[in-house]
């Protein structure tokens, strides 16, 4: 099953996108959350990213999501540095995006088209 990775500036942000996403998706889809820096407060982390892709990756690929610029510059610097594994940084909108991408994953889609979902979730209309 493709996993999702969320990555955030806040903990808080990332552990309710997570929690949000795995009751809609069920308990099977490998989802992990990444907020905040290492000393706490608002940043993002290069080292608790790294350990994400790894406790999400369950041999199918992983789908990850930002929040802001620099949380994607770090998710690319992490990526940079890895080799193994499909993983792909998706520009999707973080909430609506890690949903599609969980409920997608959770019916055992591909992980082209998990990132499809994500992708798509930024042209729904709200109402």
């Amino acid at each position: 099953m493709v996993g999702i990775v969320v990555v955030s500036h806040s903990s808080d942000i990332a552990t309710g996108i997570v929690a949000l996403a795995g009751q809609m998706a069920g308990p099977e889809v490998p989802l992990e959350g990444v907020g905040g820096a290492a000393e706490g407060g608002l940043g993002t982390d290069a080292d608790r990213i790294e350990a994400a892709l790894d406790a999400a990756d369950q041999g199918d690929g992983v789908v990850v999501l930002g929040d802001l610029g620099s949380a994607i510059l770090t998710v690319r610097s992490v990526l940079e540095d890895r080799e193994a594994g499909d993983i792909r940084l998706v520009d999707a909108p973080l909430v609506e995006g890690s949903i599609a991408a969980a409920v997608s994953a959770s019916a055992g889609l591909s992980i082209d088209d998990v990132v499809n979902a994500a992708e798509e979730a930024r042209v729904v209309p709200k109402f």
